[in-house]
């Protein structure tokens, strides 16, 4: 008997792949990973990797890329507070489990899930929703929370035995501490930092980028993620960096096309990114918001480099932006 366990890493995941290799069920982990990880780029993912390592079991990874942003333009069930599709987020990964599950020969699909821990994606109705849009109706455990449920196949037919699963419920971690103490797990990773669609200020940049560049790809969303941005025109867009190591990643980001701003060596300030069609009036601009950024007398003209990942490079001698040009075009 096989079991595919949905693995973050996180606590919640590795007690409930513990439960069930108790009861000596093989059990291969799953990892999914996607650009809106908030985590430090590939830190859940090693997360998974050593929690799965500490088990003595195999896992593999999935990134989810390109072919998940079809999932957040949209959403079948809607998104929550923010542009976060948590339901159709987490049918598209168990969909994607439980192709992974039958491709290995196994037998049902384990999860980390408590109930009533998350208020979108952890309410009974959202966890049965899940479930039965995913194909996975009746092949889900849930050792942390089984109890309150209703038995699920596996149970049913004797492959777990159900007497030695939970009844967890709510956002408290008391019971989940106190099993990994009789466990002797003590090395698991903090609560993670959750994802980037749920947060207000990236969601803004989000759905601007939606609007605007609805063929967007993966390292648009990247880009996303670094510095201050602005919306110079309906085709253009600015990302200005806020210290050295935003700078150096703004640069690490530039694709073919992108205009690449900096100030003079003599001065100290940041590195711009500008992308999409920009007239010379845009650039202009883009460079005086360079310069107001820059650490220099805001009453006097600054030059600006312009540059691009080919080499090319010009300077642009500009005065400094007003903060009041820039209320309207944050993003």
């Amino acid at each position: 008997m096989k079991a595919i366990s949905l693995f973050s890493g996180g606590l919640d995941s590795i007690l409930s792949t513990r439960l069930i290799i108790e009861q000596g069920i093989e059990v291969e982990a799953v990892n999914f990973t996607s650009v809106f990880c908030a985590a430090s780029r590939g830190k859940n993912s090693s997360d998974a990797e050593a929690a799965a390592d500490r088990l003595g079991i195999p896992l593999k990874a999935f990134s989810l890329d390109e072919e998940y942003f079809e999932v957040i333009k949209n959403p079948g069930h809607g998104y929550g507070k923010n542009v976060n599709p948590c339901l159709d987020c987490r049918i598209f990964m168990f969909s994607k489990a439980k192709k992974y599950m039958e491709e290995t020969g196994a037998s049902f699909i384990v999860t980390g899930e408590v109930l009533g821990s998350r208020p979108m994606s952890q309410r009974r109705d959202a966890i049965m929703l899940i479930e039965r849009e995913s194909g996975l109706k009746g092949l889900i455990v849930r050792p942390l929370s089984a109890r309150l449920f209703d038995p699920s196949i596996p149970e049913q037919k004797g492959w777990v035995d159900r007497g030695k699963l939970l009844a967890i419920a709510g956002r408290g971690r008391k019971m989940q501490i106190q099993l990994a103490e009789e466990f002797g797990i003590n090395d698991y990773p903090p609560p993670a930092g959750g994802c980037l669609l749920t947060d207000k200020g990236f969601s803004r940049r989000m759905r601007d980028l939606m609007e605007h560049v609805p063929d967007f790809k993966m390292d648009d969303v990247e880009l996303l993620k670094v510095g201050r941005h602005f919306r110079i025109s309906p085709d253009a867009r600015l990302a200005v960096g806020r210290n050295e190591q935003e700078n150096d990643r703004l640069v690490e980001l530039a694709r073919s096309g992108d205009v690449i701003l900096q100030p003079t060596e003599e001065v100290s300030g940041p590195t711009g990114i500008a992308r999409g069609s920009f007239s010379e009036k845009d650039l202009q601009f883009a460079a005086s918001i360079i310069a107001r950024y820059s650490d220099i007398d805001k009453s006097r003209e600054a030059d600006v480099v312009i540059g691009s990942t080919s080499g090319d490079e010009r300077t642009l001698s500009v005065l400094p932006a007003g903060e009041d040009s820039l209320e309207d075009i944050r993003i």
